[in-house]
């Protein structure tokens, strides 16, 4: 089974911490909609006949779309997938975006789960990230969904904000489990080099979160969401009741995808393909009726690694039989060796032939999986 991701580069403004490929000129978004759908064409054949399982519209703000732009992409799209086969269509919306029409115009789609970046539920905090909703719009926002019958939501949030405290972290947590949305994905605020929040750490104008104030919030994120009946499925993500984010899952167990749009990877189990990170580059490519990426022919030691990376950042873990029938003995041996003082250590552990992180070793997850990279 195949997914299908869609990068919508479009923004109103933009947020200090974001350093996805984006852009506030919409300007370009009518001939951006139709090279989309041309390089779909262009490149369908690169799913190889494989039934589409899942399509991801991310961004960028997808809901930024207008109707037609949205109506657009969906007919394209049924060139080459089966809607009926198709377990999971999410779409990635600011919450000020979801107005009753947003929701109506949904019923016209094959939308089925609704990717909401909330980030947090206090105003301050917000007005810092320069996310364009209120808290109390990002709750209407949920509500409006639920009460419609678009009950499938993930809602994302940031912790290790300068001058966030746990309690605050604590009210963010207790709000999002009041919601009762499926699925919750959280994330430690990174200071990615170029963007706007990196540049005022540099200034000396922000703050980092203290480190050991951030492991706490991750505790707490833990400890909160289990309690409320989220399985931690994922280093940032939790679900209720098995509802995985399946396209995101696909890519921690090497399903295949097609990615479309500037910036937009794919990855066909050997082979990875980019985009050109730049709108003019890409649209007059697909335009001229040529693909715009570039490829990337995978080493049995890059896949090795990412085996690891993949593997160990999920519940399900790394299979170790299938790393031995896929990459050799050799690589096996040194896996097992490369774990020892992780095994000791309590950060990992192996039941029933599965190699997973513990609680204990979450904390430095980063640190245990390159630990066991492959280094020639």
């Amino acid at each position: 089974m195949a997914g299908i991701y869609i990068h919508i580069p479009f923004c109103t403004s933009r947020c200090v911490y974001c350093d996805f490929f984006s852009s506030t000129d919409s300007s370009w978004r009518g001939r951006y909609v139709e090279a989309v759908c041309r390089e779909l064409q262009l490149r369908r054949d690169e799913l190889g006949g494989e039934p589409v399982s899942t399509v991801y519209l991310g961004g960028g703000t997808p809901s930024t779309l207008t109707v037609a732009e949205r109506a657009r992409l969906f007919d394209a799209l049924s060139t080459v997938v089966d809607w009926g086969a198709c377990s999971e269509v999410t779409l990635e919306a600011n919450p000020d975006d979801v107005t009753p029409e947003f929701v109506a115009s949904l019923a016209d789609t094959p939308v089925n789960r609704l990717s909401m970046g909330v980030q947090s539920f206090s105003d301050a905090d917000l007005a810092f990230l320069r996310r364009r909703h209120t808290a109390r719009g990002a709750v209407e926002a949920v509500e409006l969904c639920q009460a419609t019958g678009y009950d499938n939501l993930s809602i994302d949030l940031i912790y290790g904000l300068p001058g966030q405290t746990l309690e605050g972290w604590q009210a963010n947590l207790q709000q999002a489990v009041s919601l009762g949305v499926p699925h919750i994905s959280a994330y430690s605020l990174i200071y990615e080099v170029g963007t706007a929040l990196w540049c005022m750490r540099e200034r000396g104008e922000v703050k980092e979160c203290d480190e050991e104030l951030s492991l706490r919030m991750f505790d707490e994120l833990i400890d909160r969401l289990a309690a409320a009946g989220y399985e931690h499925y994922e280093i940032s993500n939790f679900a209720r009741d098995r509802r995985y984010a399946r396209h995101n899952t696909s890519y921690w167990t090497g399903v295949p995808y097609l990615g479309l749009g500037a910036a937009a990877h794919s990855y066909d189990g050997r082979v990875r393909r980019i985009n050109p990170a730049s709108l003019r580059r890409y649209v007059e490519a697909v335009e001229s009726g040529r693909t715009a990426c570039d490829e990337e022919c995978e080493s049995r030691d890059s896949l090795y690694n990412e085996r690891i990376l993949t593997s160990l950042r999920t519940c399900w873990g790394l299979d170790l039989e299938r790393l031995r029938a896929d990459f050799g003995e050799e690589r096996l041996q040194y896996c097992l060796e490369q774990a020892q003082p992780h095994l000791r250590g309590g950060r990992l552990a192996i039941d029933n032939g599965v190699m997973r992180i513990t609680r204990q070793g979450i904390f430095t997850s980063d640190d245990v999986m390159s630990d066991l990279f492959w280094v020639d």
